[in-house]
């Protein structure tokens, strides 16, 4: 049936159903939001869903690994000293007669905090002072790359060493030290990045309507290198892993009674050969963590990369 209907197509088919209603699905199931398209390209990546799954059980055994022991990681029991795996010590105990399981559940704590701390940290530092110091130019960029260039060619390691020493092995000092000595790299990547974006159209318009230099670096720098900055994260958990690892292997990083990966390896590397459970517990759980962010990095660099092929097409 058609009708005329004053001010609008002078026929209308009223037996017709809306147009929305043919093209609405359509549209909804041929496109795809970017979430679900760097989603879809990540799932793709064999290698990047393993090192998920096993991500996810490391994490299940730090934060529920507890329960399964009736032991803490400080207990001792002087009737098994240097024990091996055992049904009542699962993973034996060490000389001091502490349980070797409920260490390695402490252990993977403390050295996922401190790495998903640093990471975290030293990510948002240096997205803000490389987008900061692109986005002004003149002064401000040659000064802070000025304060860049100078704290990457200071020794950091050693600073690292006497400050962490002079604090006790406490692991808070310790996630601010390598934060401290930590973020300059990833910002000079984040300037060089940034300095192409602060020329383009969105940003020049938010300039010109009057927008503040923080909200445009805040609103429109920053997110818009924000898949490199996804990246820079999962890597940063990584190396700060191995830092970690490596001042508390030679006693400048967390200091007994605390416990660390990086620590249960510096008391297992002494007995190697006389209980080898000692050092093989946390460097397996080493190698996992490592392994497994580095594969869920290389995962979101090829979902978040329209150019890689190895996330294939949309």
């Amino acid at each position: 049936m058609t009708t005329n209907v004053p001010g609008l197509n002078p026929t209308v088919d009223l037996d017709a159903e809306p147009a929305t209603a043919e093209r609405g699905p359509a549209r909804r199931g041929g496109r795809l939001s970017r979430r679900r398209l760097y989603l879809r390209r990540f799932l793709r990546s064999k290698g990047a869903v393993v090192g998920l799954v096993i991500l996810g059980l490391l994490v299940l055994f730090a934060l529920l690994g507890g329960m399964f022991t009736p032991y803490s990681y400080s207990d001792v029991d002087f009737a098994s000293l240097g024990a091996p795996p055992s049904p009542e010590h699962v993973f034996g105990t060490n000389n001091a007669g502490n349980d070797t399981y409920a260490q390695a559940v402490h252990g993977l704590q403390r050295s996922l905090i401190i790495a998903v701390s640093v990471s975290l940290l030293t990510t948002i530092i240096s997205a803000f002072v490389g987008a900061v110091a692109a986005y002004f130019g003149g002064t401000t960029e040659r000064a802070v790359l000025r304060i860049v260039h100078f704290l990457m060619v200071v020794p950091s390691f050693l600073i690292l060493a006497l400050i962490s020493q002079k604090a006790g092995g406490d692991w808070r000092v310790l996630i601010i030290v390598l934060t401290v000595f930590g973020w300059m790299y990833n910002a000079r990547v984040v300037w060089a990045l940034a300095t192409s974006l602060r020329e383009r159209e969105y940003v020049m318009a938010a300039r010109f309507m009057g927008v503040g230099p923080i909200r445009i670096v805040l609103r429109h720098l920053i997110p818009n290198i924000g898949s490199l900055l996804v990246v820079t994260f999962t890597i940063g958990v990584v190396a700060t892993v191995q830092g970690e690892t490596a001042l508390s292997f030679i006693g400048f990083g967390v200091q007994p009674p605390d416990v660390s990966l990086g620590t249960m390896l510096s008391d297992g590397a002494s007995t190697v050969s006389s209980a080898p459970w000692l050092f093989y517990v946390p460097a397996v759980l080493v190698t996992l963590l490592t392994v497994s962010m580095a594969l869920i990095g290389d995962g979101l660099r090829d979902a978040l990369d329209p150019t890689s092929r190895a996330g294939g097409g949309a």
